[in-house]
């Protein structure tokens, strides 16, 4: 138990007669819609999507100044502007006028088909699971294990899967596992469920839920995946993958971000992570997991060259004809920001509307707009934010949860050994509220790795927050944090730190349980309300990657190069 403390806080005026007063002293205590998929080239959009938010609707926007096709703005409580444009392939500044309104739907419209299709589950990255299972026993247990390989780099180690590495679980219509040439056993169950799952050793594996054979073999890329796939959410059998690796065995191959056709098993397009017009010209790795806004037929993916890819993907997919295709094309949004020296985004960017919000590695967190391509606001969080934020949509406004790391700071000869989380206004990037947890680096980062988990229903009004090297290298913490206040509500010691994201489980009788698992190899299963563990398993040594769950299975790999399918009961 940890003793109270001022949390640091600052009051935000809101938008259109909203207002939040931000807050006080911490107290410290021990969807779905199975839509078929159809043949298409530009989805009609759906009755009941939201209007987009115009830009010039928003708090204090004013046009950006102009200047050929770049643009400025100042910086969210700060000194200093930041500017952005939209570039051809050589990074030549062109004008950009998009034709089609880009506006996300709410987190339960994002997939069409059943599962987990991106890395938590929606544009919102507040879900991960999928139904909700009946828990009597309250217990995890392991229902198979699937061998998988690794790679070794110039002085690194790859085994198995880490950060983000969440597989994900689809359940197709019938005409698509026709299409895609799956055997008759799981063409005919109505409850087959498909393990996607891209790995540290270049390979796809494509596992049926309920058993851990291969539904087809692995797709071989030759190249390692560190980040989380997103599948098409309109349940076209397309699959998109952010390579994060380029050593295997001494040899280096290229960086992409790739495009595997699940009919076919196999590539058929990519970006080059090694872009002319990138800011970052010596690294092109994506760990970012897109997002589709499927009215558009549009994928957006930040990438860690420091831009932002914007792809019409001009999908067609005719099941009957066994036949799904795209013919991208790409749009790039770069962005500049005083101070800035390691452009390049890892986390997996957030959707409000037409809205949308990433942090990068030199520590700017900013957000904007899908459709125009115009940047909205941009802040300092002062080091590297790798974990994905997550978007809440509250009765006084949207905002969004974040922390960042303990990294550059101490890396570039700082003292600052401390990792900040923050609440912030989406609309206007201002800060709510605050709360610091020191941290260590020793050459490994240490801080906010993971992606917060939002609370609903039993818990709405608690964010958790995983937090790694806390009070010593190998330990770390869990903190439950009031949504309006920022103050404790519990906060639990992990005697070995998690780069994990924690998961909360909502069952049929509408108990909610947590998931977390930790550097050691162990998956807690913990109550939500208290953070005290109810049951533990252990999955051999580290897991850095976040589960994904449909109905009462669990999957996630280890460092100890297994696949593991654990039955919550």
């Amino acid at each position: 138990m940890v003793k109270a403390r001022r949390v640091v806080a600052t009051g935000i005026a809101f938008a259109t007669a909203l207002s939040l007063a931000a807050c006080s002293t911490e107290t410290v205590q021990v969807g779905q819609r199975p839509n078929k998929p159809t043949s298409t080239a530009a989805p009609t959009p759906s009755t009941g999507q939201p209007s987009a938010i115009r830009l010039s609707s928003l708090p204090g926007w004013t046009d950006p100044t102009k200047d050929g096709a770049t643009y400025t703005r100042p910086i969210t409580d700060s000194d200093g502007t930041f500017s952005w444009s939209v570039v051809d392939a050589n990074g030549i500044p062109i004008s950009y006028t998009s034709r089609e309104q880009v506006v996300f739907g709410t987190p339960d419209r994002y997939n069409q088909i059943p599962g987990v299709l991106t890395f938590r589950g929606n544009n919102h990255r507040t879900g991960g699971t999928y139904g909700t299972p009946t828990v009597t026993q309250e217990k995890l247990s392991v229902a198979w294990t699937k061998r998988i390989g690794e790679i070794r780099g110039e002085g690194s180690y790859w085994p198995g899967a880490g950060w983000t590495g969440q597989p994900l679980l689809v359940q197709w219509p019938r005409e698509t596992k026709v299409a895609m040439g799956l055997a008759d056993k799981f063409v005919n169950d109505d409850s087959f469920v498909e393990v996607i799952y891209p790995v540290f050793e270049g390979k796809i594996y494509r596992l049926d839920l309920a058993t851990g054979e291969e539904t087809k073999p692995p797709i071989e890329v030759g190249w390692g995946f560190k980040g989380t796939a997103s599948i098409d959410p309109r349940g076209f059998p397309m699959l998109y993958a952010g390579q994060g690796l380029n050593d295997t065995n001494g040899t280096y191959g290229p960086w992409r971000y790739r495009a595997f056709d699940l009919i076919q098993n196999k590539e058929v397009w990519h970006i080059s992570g090694l872009d002319p017009a990138a800011p970052r010209h010596e690294w092109g790795a994506f760990d970012s997991s897109a997002l589709i806004d499927a009215e558009t037929d549009t994928l957006i993916e930040p990438a860690e060259n420091g831009l932002i890819y914007k792809v019409k993907l001009n999908s067609v997919y005719d099941p009957a004809a066994k036949k799904v295709s795209i013919n991208p094309q790409v749009t790039r949004l770069r962005y500049t920001a005083p101070g800035n020296v390691r452009y390049g985004v890892e986390n997996s960017a957030v959707a409000y509307r037409n809205l949308m919000f990433a942090a990068d590695n030199s520590g700017k967190l900013f957000g904007w707009d899908a459709t125009s391509l115009q940047m909205l606001w941009m802040r300092d969080v002062s080091d590297d934010t790798d974990a994905s934020l997550v978007l809440s949509e509250e009765g006084d406004g949207v905002f969004l949860y974040t922390g960042n790391e303990v990294d550059n700071r101490i890396a570039d000869g700082g003292k600052d050994a401390i990792t900040n989380i923050r609440k912030i206004d989406a609309l206007t990037g201002k800060q709510v509220w605050q709360y610091d947890i020191p941290a260590y680096y020793t050459g490994i980062n240490g801080g906010v790795l993971s992606t917060p988990a939002l609370g609903t229903g039993p818990s709405a009004d608690m964010v958790f927050f995983n937090i790694s090297r806390t009070t010593a290298p190998r330990e770390g913490d869990m903190v439950a944090l009031d949504k309006k206040t920022g103050g404790v509500i519990w906060r639990r010691h992990l005697g070995n730190y998690s780069w994990s994201s924690p998961t909360i489980v909502t069952t049929s009788s509408g108990k909610q349980y947590g998931i977390l698992s930790d550097s050691d190899g162990v998956m807690h299963l913990f109550d939500p309300q208290t953070g005290q563990d109810i049951h533990t398993i252990s999955l051999g040594k580290n897991v850095e990657a976040t589960p994904s769950m449909f109905g009462d299975t669990l999957v996630v790999a280890s460092y100890d190069r297994n696949i593991y399918a654990i039955k919550l009961s």
